[in-house]
């Protein structure tokens, strides 16, 4: 599991103003929770860069005077117009204590239905999972080695050791449709096979009609 540090300060001053100067210091507010105590402390915006503007899942280690805590992100804010980040929420990770985190998938194999010639879709990046800290990973793989064309891969069809799986099991993970070609391609096979059937018809011999009655 990849892991980042972050030295921080704690936090002594709060209110509008506390936070303007804090900004005008181009230093984030941030709290820890989850712990035996809430702590409340502040980093430079740069010290949070690797953990937030990042897809991947890491763990990140803040140490606040003195003492370090091992925690993930849970939620951040930034401002509506200058879209900079303004704070910052991390959970703490307790040894027997599950957690919900959100865990990116990495979609591992080949799948017939692309050797097929159709296109893989991903429609869900991650996967939200309760589960104790030692089993936290930096990723879900999920493997697509029996994807068929047309077919798909639910939240359900995911089984890791040791996860609860959050997610709405009926829900598409991925799947694997067909391309605009391999439409043309069956369409245009469609009439031809069609043609066959009045051909065949009009090669066989007309039926015999009944003999007139004397």
């Amino acid at each position: 599991m990849k892991t980042i540090t972050i030295e921080g300060s704690l936090r002594t001053g709060f209110g509008k103003t506390a936070t303007r100067h804090l900004r005008s210091q181009e230093l984030v507010p941030g709290v820890i929770y989850g712990g035996a105590q809430e702590i409340n402390f502040t980093a430079s915006a740069d010290a949070f860069r690797k953990l937030v503007y990042t897809p991947n899942f890491q763990i990140a280690e803040v140490t606040v005077d003195g003492k370090t805590y091992r925690t993930i992100l849970k939620d951040l804010q930034f401002d509506k117009i200058t879209d900079e980040l303004i704070h910052i929420d991390l959970l703490e990770l307790v040894e027997d204590k599950k957690v919900i985190a959100t865990i990116p998938l990495n979609f591992v194999g080949t799948s017939p239905g692309v050797k097929d010639g159709g296109k893989l879709v991903v429609k869900m990046k991650s996967l939200k999972v309760k589960t104790l800290p030692k089993y936290l990973k930096e990723q879900i793989e999920v493997s697509i080695d029996k994807l068929e064309l047309n077919g798909n891969i639910r939240v359900e069809d995911v089984q890791v050791d040791n996860y609860e799986i959050m997610n709405s099991p009926r829900i598409p993970i991925a799947s694997v449709t067909m391309t605009r070609q391999l439409k043309q391609e069956e369409a245009a096979a469609t009439p031809a096979a069609g043609a066959a059937a009045p051909a065949a018809a009009a090669a066989a011999p007309a039926a015999a009609k009944p003999a007139a009655k004397k």
